[in-house]
């Protein structure tokens, strides 16, 4: 038996399990020989026969659509972590995972920025700059040290890359790294493809940029990795930083990027 199969019949059976019958409609009873909601009623609920959800539940091999996923989902009022889950389990997209999340960093996190002592920063889901502390600053002399108006798009690591020109002498060996980059941009992406904002994104660097134009269409696709970051810095000359990026468990499309000096 498929072990994702046997374990999103396992799950369901769980979460029915905890589910009070009077809080769905259903009547408590005495002669309930289980706790929580029964298959029938679970079906009920979701708008599916006994039959096919039972089948579900033993692990068989049917394949759940997702918009009975989303029934169910709905109907066993299931929290987001929940939901995910589900729709993993069953190896589907939830139609709601494309709904765009809260893309700016939280004032927890950015705050913790200034009491880290190495250049640090978060990134967003488009790669936007979110937050960064003084160190980055100095770092990324002549990007992350120019004033922001309100209203201004955030400084964007794809943008800095492929049209800002001094980020060809800044970035050291910078063809290597820009098809790298895309093909980290493409995978970190695969779940949002379908968003407008990543694709006026896409559209705008690839009509802007021959190079990001002709890396796009190559399809490559790496996750992003830590390791020696070298650029050639304006006032300080040839440096290297060990690159570790983190990502905020309840915020996971965001990601806190650390560069750590390495001796010469």
């Amino acid at each position: 038996m498929d072990t994702r199969r046997q374990e999103l019949g396992a799950f369901l059976q769980a979460l029915r399990s905890r589910c009070a019958p009077e809080a769905f409609g259903f009547p408590a009873g005495s002669r309930r020989r289980t706790q929580g909601l029964r298959r029938e009623e679970a079906a009920q609920l979701a708008g599916i026969s006994p039959t096919w959800y039972t089948w579900i539940e033993q692990g068989r091999e049917v394949r759940v659509s997702a918009e009975v996923l989303d029934r169910l989902a709905q109907s066993l009022r299931l929290t987001p972590t929940e939901r995910a889950y589900l729709f993993e389990m069953a190896g589907r997209r939830d139609p709601q995972g494309a709904e765009p999340e809260d893309d700016s960093a939280p004032e927890t996190l950015a705050g913790l920025l200034a009491d880290i002592a190495i250049p640090a920063y978060v990134m967003g889901r488009y790669w936007d700059i979110l937050a960064w502390n003084a160190q980055a600053t100095e770092l990324f002399a002549g990007w992350l040290d120019q004033p922001q108006a309100a209203g201004d798009a955030m400084p964007n690591m794809l943008r800095y890359v492929f049209l800002q020109p001094q980020a060809r002498e800044f970035v050291v060996d910078w063809e290597t790294r820009a098809r790298r980059i895309t093909a980290e941009f493409r995978a970190d992406c695969r779940s949002r493809f379908e968003e407008p904002a990543l694709q006026r994104l896409v559209d705008e660097l690839m009509q802007a940029s021959a190079e990001f134009a002709r890396f796009w269409k190559q399809h490559d696709v790496l996750e992003r990795q830590g390791g020696q970051r070298a650029f050639k810095h304006p006032r300080r000359g040839f440096v290297t930083y060990g690159q570790i990026t983190l990502r905020p468990v309840e915020q996971e499309h965001l990601k806190l990027v650390l560069l750590k000096p390495e001796r010469a």
